[in-house]
């Protein structure tokens, strides 16, 4: 389904996250150096990631915008070395055009984009690049996203919303089958809008695409386990298993072996007579 991406599907896959920023959520300033970014995603691709995701710009609530060349400067370094070193495919998650262009160009074989195409350019640009593209749902933006946010229905709002980018990016030349959706767990929601959406996963992947998600350490998981972000392997791991289990495509973790031990144990099991 996703060529360029050599990946198979049709089991869970597992996406590292690697931020080199200094103020992400969970591991903000730990992989800044390019030397500690390189030996996290090597450390990553042997615990089983099937793709690596790098950033280079914080997109936890509250977190500011960082300039275009700063953010050239964080990932396109690291990008280069990890695509000269393995074959693992890289993700780039961004919303910049220019970003997504340079990415591309330095071994980037897809586009993670958290504001799902919708900055001026975007979508024109990731038809250039050729490349699969997942749109995510976010409502509002970093900064002010956790401000009350308000849905009719939130599963049918971001399903309504996941179709309608996915029909603007499919008319801008990019194929239907280059495009993977992510309900954006975290981005603009409050826990029991975050939990519906866990629990809609079958409804979310009747929608024809790939289907992504993103609960790794997040907020929702600490209120409800009433856990500091360094101790909730136990909630990421049960939403990880639960969303498999209902057939999601690719899971965003930051605690990859774990991860891919549990989805092992979930293959293992659902292929049982």
């Amino acid at each position: 389904m996703l060529e360029r991406l050599s990946l198979n599907l049709s089991a869970p896959a597992v996406m590292g996250v690697l931020n080199v920023t200094p103020d992400s959520f969970s591991d903000g300033g730990r992989f800044l150096a390019r030397d500690h970014a390189l030996a996290q995603a090597e450390q990553m691709i042997q615990d089983g990631a099937g793709i690596i995701d790098i950033g280079g710009e914080s997109t936890r609530p509250g977190a500011q915008p960082v300039s275009l060349q700063q953010e050239l400067d964080r990932v396109i370094p690291v990008i280069s070395a990890l695509a000269d070193t393995f074959d693992t495919p890289i993700s780039i998650d961004t919303s910049k055009p220019e970003v997504m262009i340079a990415a591309v160009n330095a071994g980037a074989t897809m586009i993670n984009d958290v504001t799902a195409l919708q900055a001026p350019g975007a979508v024109e640009m990731a038809a250039q690049c050729q490349v699969p593209v997942c749109l995510m749902h976010m409502q509002g933006e970093p900064r002010s996203m956790q401000h009350e946010p308000h849905y009719t229905h939130v599963v049918d709002d971001v399903s309504a919303f996941l179709t309608a980018r996915a029909k603007v990016c499919v008319a801008a030349g990019i194929p239907k089958e280059k495009i993977i959706l992510d309900p954006g767990f975290g981005f603009g929601k409050t826990i029991a809008h975050n939990l519906s959406l866990v629990k809609a996963t079958q409804q979310l992947v009747a929608l024809g695409y790939p289907l992504l998600m993103g609960f790794s350490r997040k907020s929702t998981i600490g209120a409800v386990l009433d856990q500091p972000v360094d101790n909730r392997l136990a909630g990421s791991l049960s939403l990880a298993v639960f969303a498999a289990s209902r057939g999601a495509h690719i899971l965003r973790v930051h605690d990859v072996k774990p991860t891919v031990d549990a989805l092992r144990m979930l293959t293992a099991v659902l292929a049982s007579e």
